[in-house]
């Protein structure tokens, strides 16, 4: 990202950024022909992923529909669809009726899933996270597809061996995580019978200011509770850098469906990402527990051959962090729980 800006101002300036395309996706969206529908588009990343995809083709200067289809759509994100050039499209998924009557897309970008409230919700997360891929790729047989996997299909890793790569032996831990490499062998299993060029994007984890793991710790910082520090590594990237990954990927598409680690390039250490940001907040920090030593990791060496590498470094995200929550910004409220062990979401 040009320009790195010292602090992010408001939720205006924020989603700006999110949805800043990158010269290279520009170029992307005039070689690439056709409309997009994003599926599942209303969740934490759809829109501003969507709307970098309507702001690179409307720099690019071709003409593309971008549709936005989602179970629930709030009248003011209706407006906010609307606004941008975005078509909003009430939808149920799993009801083939509806479905079928969504219009037809020569790219789709799948971004359906359901985690969080995982537990006691088993049969709605399989049907979400490995049914509705089935129903997707029947109906959208012709498309190309970039689907949202997870880095949770792999297993928890050495910190010293720098992440999962996509060649490694999946080995989900709990329901979530097994629902989604249900997910991937769905696609996967379309893609080579049906003939559907796939991407899976294994993301963790995307990052802004009002959602991830240095907004989890620094809230834990502001409220005086103590930072646990059995899961002592993790992966960010900044969320404007996975979205331009994202929709860069749909030139990276194959058959068998391809996998793809998105993540940032740094294995990050909690007991110091919470020390420096108790630092910037200027409050003290308190911990629990002991470094295990793996932690859920990926490597995203393929990514970044592929689709460059991300703009922004942790660094940049966690003084912007600091300084939203110091002055009250607004947050999603969703914990990212990446302190889970168990899979028990």
């Amino acid at each position: 990202m040009n320009d790195v800006p010292e602090r992010i101002a408001d939720v205006e300036m924020l989603e700006e950024m999110l949805s800043r395309p990158s010269p290279e996706l520009v170029e992307m969206m005039r070689r690439v022909e056709g409309d997009m529908l994003f599926l599942g588009a209303f969740g934490k990343i759809g829109p501003t992923l969507t709307w970098m995809a309507r702001r690179a083709t409307d720099a690019a200067g071709v003409p593309r529909r971008i549709y936005a289809v989602g179970r629930n759509i709030s009248p003011d994100r209706q407006v906010w669809c609307q606004q941008r050039g975005i078509e909003p499209i009430r939808c149920d998924m799993l009801d083939r009726r509806q479905l079928a009557e969504l219009p037809d897309a020569a790219h789709l970008f799948y971004l359906a899933a359901m985690k969080f409230g995982t537990t006691g919700q088993e049969p709605f997360t399989w049907a979400i996270n490995a049914y509705l891929p089935g129903l997707v790729c029947e109906r959208f047989a012709g498309s190309r597809i970039v689907a949202y996997s997870t880095g949770n299909v792999y297993p928890l890793v050495s910190v010293s061996s720098g992440g999962s790569q996509e060649e490694d032996p999946l080995d989900p831990i709990g329901e979530y995580a097994m629902s989604c490499l249900g997910r991937e062998r769905i696609f996967t299993y379309f893609s080579l019978t049906r003939n559907i060029p796939v991407a899976l994007i294994r993301l963790n984890y995307a990052h802004e200011v009002r959602y991830g793991i240095m907004v989890d710790l620094a809230q834990k910082i502001l409220a005086g509770q103590p930072i646990d520090l059995t899961m002592g590594y993790f992966n960010v990237i900044w969320q404007g850098d996975s979205n331009a990954m994202t929709l860069r990927a749909l030139e990276h598409v194959g058959v068998p469906a391809r996998p793809i680690n998105v993540t940032g390039p740094e294995i990050l250490r909690v007991r110091e990402v919470a020390q420096e940001l108790a630092r910037h907040l200027d409050r003290p920090v308190e911990w629990t527990g002991i470094e295990a030593p793996n932690a859920l990791l990926s490597r995203a060496s393929r990514a970044y051959e592929l689709l460059g590498r991300p703009t922004v470094p942790s660094a940049h995200i966690l003084r912007w962090v600091a300084d939203w929550l110091r002055r009250g910004g607004p947050t999603l409220g969703k914990p990212t729980k990446f302190q889970v062990r168990n899979g028990r979401f």
